[in-house]
């Protein structure tokens, strides 16, 4: 009876993921938002090999102030505690200093994350960011896939290592790693067709090496299981291994990662203000809709609770193996 089920869910069009979720009895829904995490564009100064946001130093689509706005108006109704300020180089549109100072004037308390890519910190016009960030208690989530020269180059792009390094230790001089309210987390991707290792070994080797060779400290390290959309999903078929890399992701399975995932208390909210259960559904236009299209502004935050999920067969990415989300591994 449950194979014959199967087939005509899959014959309805139902994803892969979806189906794995009906096997196991598991209904995906959101629970109360803890985190509003907003994607400002697609510009950056790097064009890294791994990025699901396709970024780069060429791409136009950035948030005006006016989306800019209209989140912190929206976000003023609710008692969200956390925004998570990604891209992108978030720190690249123009209106990231002003989009911070309007959530702090909302809420003093309320804590920001900016999803830092470390060597923005070091580009001309950029020089006293660092100082901005700390002075107003911005936790800082920076890319750091390796602590090996050879292997963030390969990538990331060639001098990100040494730029990265350097950044750290700037972020350091200020207090960052060391003073409790100035975490610094660094985030791991694999650099091949593989699940991340065990997060909390990774991390003790990270704090090993990088304060033995750089003297570089930092809070804690988050695994993150690259997903096979945008940059990296080209990487693989071009490499012919998006199959492999699909079968690695569902065979690793893990019901226990369900309840951890981000898209549970996460709302993500793109450059135009657009709402997405979470960023890798944003890169692939699953869109919140209510018989139309739906921004933020459109959203009563009281009506989100048990909302469904959208759900395709990268989430497959987040429930491999520990788990993957934006806090790291799950399990």
């Amino acid at each position: 009876m449950l194979r014959w089920r199967q087939l005509l869910l899959i014959s309805q069009g139902m994803n892969r993921f979806a189906l794995k979720l009906f096997e196991h009895s598991i209904s995906l829904r959101r629970a109360r938002p803890e985190v509003l995490q907003v994607n400002t564009g697609k510009l950056c100064n790097l064009t890294c090999v791994h990025c699901h946001v396709n970024a780069g130093p060429n791409r136009k689509e950035i948030m005006t102030r006016e989306t800019v706005d209209r989140i912190i108006d929206w976000l003023a109704k609710t008692d969200i505690p956390t925004v998570d300020i990604t891209g992108g180089a978030p720190e690249m549109i123009p209106d990231f200093r002003y989009f911070l100072e309007r959530v702090k004037a909302l809420q003093p308390s309320r804590h920001i994350i900016d999803r830092c890519n470390l060597t923005i910190l070091l580009e001309p016009g950029y020089g006293d960011l660092a100082e901005f960030l700390a002075k107003r208690k911005v936790e800082i989530v920076a890319s750091m896939p390796c602590y090996s020269a050879e292997n963030v180059d390969a990538q990331r792009g060639e001098g990100v290592f040494e730029g990265s390094i350097q950044a750290l230790q700037l972020l350091n001089s200020l207090g960052y790693g060391s003073d409790p309210e100035l975490p610094l987390h660094l985030v791991y991707n694999p650099v091949g067709t593989f699940l991340p290792p065990a997060q909390e070994q990774l991390e003790a080797d990270f704090k090993r090496e990088l304060a033995a060779h750089f003297g570089i400290v930092f809070n804690k390290l988050y695994t993150i299981t690259n997903l096979p959309i945008g940059r990296f999903a080209s990487y693989l078929r071009h490499n012919n291994k998006l199959k492999e890399y699909m079968q690695l992701l569902i065979n690793n399975f893990n019901q226990a990662t369900i309840d951890g995932l981000m898209c549970r208390n996460t709302i993500s909210v793109g450059w135009r203000g657009e709402v997405y259960d979470c960023d890798f559904n944003q890169q692939l236009n699953m869109q919140w809709e209510n018989g139309k299209r739906l921004f933020l502004w459109d959203v009563d935050p009281d009506q989100i609770d048990n909302r469904e999920i959208m759900t395709g067969e990268h989430c497959f990415g987040c429930t491999a193996g520990a788990g993957s989300s934006c806090g790291g591994a799950i399990v």
